[in-house]
């Protein structure tokens, strides 16, 4: 019989895994995680997923199913000492016959990397079958050996529908309130699903609030009336830490929208950050380096602008910063896309990585005191590009291990398909017109008015 005075999403707590709402991907009918439960037998995992999703309870499920004797640690209080007791535990022949505990610890990632290790001996023979929960993601939060013993499964937020399939379980069941004269229209459990976002713990905890906090009516009834749901005038919630990978996946997200050219996509993930406090100048930050990495010189202005919004952020503060945000993101969504300056930095820098690349040639060294050109030939023979037509004049820049290497190509979007007109022009004519002083011919004159068109 259910105790009446825990709360409402223990006391609803599925006992077994068909009582499960949502999760079919990985405790559908033919599933591997089915196939073994059916089997009664368990091997080490690491559940992933946000608030309310159901790792508790299905880690509670599972231990039930294989009938295993169950211990529970919260990463948050414990500590190597409560490892070692469970292991302890594990190896005495008449408190557990079969030489295998099932170990839930809650958040995991808290654990540091001498506690996951001390966990590694008894998971590795088997003496512990482990179940981590976690919000964050494991493959950043727990240690590789530990990650390597273990299976890891993603549990996903639930829909509207799944939570809304757990409210009205909660109505009817007598663990909830079955026994209760409970009114509520679909609608306004469509509106707790919505608040709850995929939280099926935060909808049973407001459900449960409603419900104590009701008078009853006239007519004995306790009636959640959509009047009472917009007073509390309920936030949607998500999930949005600051420091942890929903920051990361938003601005990825943020990023990609920008770069993909969908104005529309970036002002939400904006608006998603700037709701959940994100600071307004690293946003801005991201704008300056999707300016050069991702418009480049298909769009000079771009880089400037965002330049600016980033001061302008930073003198302003919020909330005036979101209009100036979503200006630049909006510019920087829209414009035409290169990223040839990215990638032309890049393969030179790979090079000098790489490569013996050769001495700068002598002609372009600096040579400030007198002799170093006379004597060591530095500087000399160097052309001096604006005593010719238009500045131009054919020499080599680049060692002559690295001569003819060409990092920049310029795309065709935007400002770049005039750069690339010229450049192939200006590099055709480089390439065949040697030595320096034939940059003085007629063809010299046709790069430069190329230059001007």
């Amino acid at each position: 019989m259910a105790n009446l005075t825990e709360p409402l999403a223990v006391r609803l707590r599925p006992q077994n895994i068909n009582e499960i709402v949502g999760q079919e991907h990985i405790l559908g009918e033919g599933t591997w995680l089915r196939r073994l439960l059916s089997k009664q037998t368990l091997s080490s995992l690491i559940l992933f997923g946000p608030p309310g999703s159901g790792k508790t309870t299905l880690a509670y499920v599972l231990a039930k199913t294989c009938s295993y004797p169950f211990r529970q640690l919260n990463a948050v209080t414990a500590g190597v000492k409560e490892i070692k007791e469970v292991i302890s535990d594990s190896q005495n022949i008449f408190t557990c016959p079969k030489g295998q505990i099932l170990l839930f610890i809650d958040e995991i990632h808290r654990f540091n990397k001498a506690q996951q290790d001390a966990l590694l001996p008894a998971v590795e023979n088997g003496n512990i079958i482990l179940i981590g929960a976690t919000t964050e993601n494991p493959f950043f939060e727990v240690n590789k050996a530990l990650l390597s013993r273990s299976s890891v499964l993603e549990l996903k937020a639930l829909s509207n529908e799944a939570v809304i399939k757990v409210l009205q379980r909660a109505l009817s069941s007598a663990c909830g309130f079955g026994n209760l004269p409970v009114e509520i229209a679909a609608a306004e459990l469509n509106k707790i699903a919505v608040y709850a976002n995929g939280d099926v713990r935060r909808a049973l905890n407001l459900l449960e609030l409603l419900v104590t906090t009701t008078p009853y009516s006239a007519d004995g009834q306790i009636i959640i009336s959509a009047e009472m749901l917009d007073k509390l005038a309920l936030p949607v919630q998500y999930n949005y830490d600051r420091t942890g990978e929903e920051h990361y996946n938003n601005t990825s997200a943020y990023i990609k929208s920008l770069r993909g050219s969908d104005p529309d996509a970036a002002i939400f993930y904006l608006a998603r950050a700037l709701n959940a406090g994100e600071d307004p100048e690293f946003l801005a930050r991201r704008l300056v380096i999707c300016a050069s990495e991702d418009v480049g010189l298909a769009n000079n202005q771009a880089l400037p602008l965002a330049v600016a919004a980033l001061q302008a952020v930073q003198q302003i503060g919020m909330p005036e910063a979101r209009i100036i945000l979503a200006h630049a993101s909006i510019y920087i969504a829209v414009s035409p896309k290169s990223n040839t300056a990215y990638k032309a930095v890049n393969a030179a820098l790979a090079d000098v990585k790489s490569k013996n690349t050769g001495e700068i040639p002598r002609h372009l060294l600096n040579a400030p005191i007198s002799g170093m050109q006379e004597i060591l030939g530095y500087g000399k023979g160097y052309k001096y590009a604006h005593n010719y037509p238009g500045g131009l004049v054919a020499q080599q820049f680049l060692p002559q291990e690295m001569a003819g290497t060409v990092y920049y190509e310029p795309g065709t979007n935007g400002q770049e398909e005039k750069i690339k007109k010229w450049l192939t022009a200006w590099r055709d004519y480089c390439k065949n017109q040697v030595p320096a002083d034939l940059a003085t011919t007629e063809n010299n004159s046709k790069i430069v008015d190329n230059n001007k068109n």
